[in-house]
């Protein structure tokens, strides 16, 4: 079965840190650019970060630069977001999704190859 499997999302103070993980079964994500969505309740949903396959090339949303990082460990097969000085407007759930391709090229919704089921991350006092 190929699946993406998130996890590390919860509740966290203002100013708070947390590192999302999403690993891949059943498949390698050697070959895929990897995302990480977000989605609150009423909103569509919105690509954060982005990283090419080589792990060479990241991107990130002006609401995130400078204090979230995107990371891949191919001997793992696992896509990291380390989250740092979060605050509560980054309360959402968290999405991974692998897109077949070497380059981060946008993050069209309808272009993501699989997805993983979501993680909740929580921003409060």
């Amino acid at each position: 079965q190929l699946q993406l499997v998130e996890s590390g999302g919860g509740l966290v103070q203002p100013g708070g840190s947390l590192r999302l993980s999403c690993v891949a079964s059943g498949f390698t994500l050697h070959d895929y650019a990897m995302s990480w969505f977000r989605q609150t309740p009423g909103k569509e949903r919105e690509g954060i970060s982005c990283i090419s396959s080589s792990g060479s090339d990241t991107d990130y949303a002006d609401s995130v630069q400078g204090r979230f990082t995107i990371s891949r460990d191919s001997g793992t097969n696992t896509v990291y977001l380390q989250m740092n000085s979060l605050k509560p407007e980054d309360t959402a759930v968290y999405y991974c999704a692998a897109d077949y391709g070497h380059y981060c090229s946008g993050y069209s919704f309808w272009e993501q190859d699989y997805w993983g089921q979501g993680t909740q991350v929580t921003v409060s006092i």
